[in-house]
């Protein structure tokens, strides 16, 4: 199956998860495979990184800085929200 090599739209950045695979945030980056692996082991990859065993995840708030997307104004929950 070819891998999705379309930029990300803004509308699509702010839909992402809290954190993403380092596929993702490559694609984001626009980097190759191989580059986002070889930074992630060297410690070098340009987001925060958090890693269970072998696999990577990118947190979305440092990958959407580095590229400069504004992030979302924060708002308080509503009544239904927290009950």
């Amino acid at each position: 199956m070819a891998e999705d090599r379309r930029a990300f739209t803004i509308h699509e950045l702010y839909e992402l998860p809290a954190a993403v695979d380092l596929m993702t945030a490559a694609r984001a980056l626009h980097m190759g495979r191989t580059t986002a692996y070889e930074l992630a082991r060297r410690g070098e990859f340009p987001c925060r990184l958090l890693r269970y065993g072998t696999t990577y995840r990118v947190v979305t708030v440092d990958l959407l800085k580095l590229l400069g997307v504004p992030l979302p104004e924060r708002r308080e929950p509503t009544a239904t929200e927290t009950a």
